[in-house]
């Protein structure tokens, strides 16, 4: 354990944030997303919701201002839910809290898919929201 560090991060994350550059993607996803299969390193985060984890890692984590949108959500597949998902309201609350006027994206399905076969790595979450992925892109901190 690390004094001011949430436990939620594991020694994984922990190395898998410090060690992303600018520009690098994480992507948390919920306990649908296969994870295990997409980008090159799977963390577990077993018992932990997506938007425990999103705000754990946004306290060390800065998000990119180069990008129009470091912020990226899977869009919802039609059909599958009326209006938007709740858990994004919570998303966005997360995100306000550790950076002002940060930009949401939004890509289809597939999209979110080959964007996280690309990412640094995935967290595997046991979130069971619906449309709870979040692909972060890691800024600089100056």
């Amino acid at each position: 354990m690390l004094k001011g560090i949430s436990p939620l991060l594991s020694p994984d994350l922990l190395r898998a944030i410090a060690a992303m550059g600018h520009g690098d993607e994480l992507v948390i996803g919920d306990c649908n997303f296969p994870a295990e299969t997409m980008g090159k390193h799977c963390i577990r985060a077993d018992g932990v919701r997506g938007t425990e984890i999103l705000d754990a890692v946004l306290g060390l984590f800065p998000l990119d201002t180069f990008v129009e949108a470091p912020v990226t959500l899977m869009k919802v597949v039609p059909g599958t839910l009326d209006g938007d998902p709740p858990i994004w309201n919570d998303f966005r609350s997360i995100v306000d809290k550790h950076q002002k006027n940060v930009k949401f994206g939004w890509i289809d399905r597939f999209e979110f898919y080959a964007r996280a076969e690309n990412a640094y790595g995935t967290v595997a979450t046991t979130e069971q929201a619906l449309y709870a992925c979040i692909i972060l892109t890691k800024g600089t901190l100056l």
